[in-house]
């Protein structure tokens, strides 16, 4: 049986590359994997102070659907060598309230994309830095930054580049490797 991943895309463009990778990973991954996008767009920013009884049920939404997967796989750009924002926010809305993040010990894949020939290099060690400090196994090899990606997809969104195929393949399957390795393991009742 597959596992369920929750899949965060880091672009809020309808049409971005992120998207379409997103979707173009679903049939490669669909004997291993089950990827479901998790929207992250609307996500109030993180306040503290709105936390609690105000607590906006957006955030209570994304936390359960994170906790209820059994693995992340984040699909991002990168901005200013960084990640864009709206991805740090939900990370941030994930980890809190402190002591309550749905992020311990859920195993991670990064994939960057990117036009550029770089695939999102510094995006994927930035949220690599994140992802340390939350306590979430990351697939450290192959590590995924992917470029060139206006001549990836067709007009229909789908990869036109076997190869490209090929190595998401791999990613994919070394994730699914990954969180078997790490999935939490439940004890017998005795």
């Amino acid at each position: 049986m597959p596992r369920n991943i929750a899949v965060l895309i880091g672009s809020l463009r309808k049409r971005s590359y992120c998207r379409m990778l997103a979707h173009a990973l679903e049939p490669l991954a669909a004997d291993r994997l089950q990827l479901s996008i998790i929207e992250i767009g609307g996500l109030p920013l993180y306040n503290q102070d709105i936390e609690g009884d105000a607590t906006p049920p957006t955030w209570t939404m994304f936390r359960n659907r994170i906790r209820q997967a059994e693995g992340v796989l984040f699909i991002t750009p990168e901005f200013n060598r960084s990640v864009p924002a709206v991805l740090k926010n939900a990370v941030d809305v994930g980890s809190r309230p402190y002591g309550q993040s749905v992020w311990d010990k859920k195993p991670a894949a990064i994939i960057t994309i990117s036009p550029g020939a770089m695939g999102g290099f510094g995006a994927n060690h930035h949220l690599r830095q994140s992802l340390v400090f939350l306590n979430m196994p990351t697939v450290q090899q192959p590590e995924a930054y992917v470029g060139g990606a206006a001549e990836l997809f067709d007009e229909a969104g789908r990869l036109k580049r076997e190869d490209t195929a090929q190595f998401l393949r791999g990613v994919l399957d070394e994730f699914a490797v990954w969180i078997e390795r790490h999935a939490p393991t439940t004890q017998a009742s005795s």
